[in-house]
């Protein structure tokens, strides 16, 4: 199934972002603000998910639509083959980000999220998966605009500047993400011409 993946990152480096993206996939990706837009499928957010430097989530966009309250939330959710995405016997955890929204409680949002799901599968298998906050086989992602909502599959699960997190921080740790961002800027490459690097 082929998509427009969105793939998150620090802003500045959108534009960076679509470069890279282009030389993963081979695909033109569109900026917009925090991220960039990509068409791809399963094997691309794979892909990206692996070898992007810079992004921070690729998220799978399921649905959007406009709202004006938590009740119109759970119903574009309700909206959803949530079957496809997963089981009574897996668990799920829902992150909610808000730009100029109008609602009082975006923890009510995720609330209001979780139920669709778990009733729509409640309905279809007479059970209903478990939330798990930490480690969820689905991380779904909705975010609110001031009228408009989307709501994706976080197909990242943990940030991907978490990817082979390290036991010694230091004492002020950059992300990773950021690091790379950093010298996809400077334009090294760890090419011979680009000479040594020193930190």
């Amino acid at each position: 199934m082929t998509t427009s993946l969105f793939l998150t990152c620090a802003g500045g480096v959108e534009a960076l972002l679509a470069e890279e993206v282009l030389r993963i996939t081979g695909r033109s990706a569109e900026t917009t603000r925090g991220g960039v837009w990509v068409r791809g499928d399963e094997r691309s957010a794979m892909q990206l998910n692996l070898h992007s430097r810079l992004a921070t989530r690729v998220l799978w966009p399921l649905i959007d639509g406009p709202y004006q309250d938590e009740h119109d939330l759970y119903a574009l959710a309700r909206r959803v083959a949530w079957e496809r995405w997963i089981t009574p016997e897996q668990t799920l955890r829902v992150e909610v980000s808000a730009m100029r929204s109008p609602l009082q409680s975006l923890n009510f949002a995720a609330l209001r999220i979780k139920d669709a799901v778990c009733d729509t599968l409640r309905e279809q298998t007479g059970e209903r998966p478990s939330v798990d906050t930490r480690h969820p086989d689905l991380p779904i992602s909705l975010f609110v605009g001031p009228d408009h909502a989307t709501l994706y599959a976080d197909t990242s699960g943990d940030p991907l500047f978490k990817r082979g997190w390290r036991e010694d921080k230091g004492e002020a740790p950059l992300k990773e993400t950021l690091a790379a961002s950093m010298l996809a800027a400077t334009g090294w490459q760890g090419r011979a011409e680009d000479g040594p690097l020193l930190d």
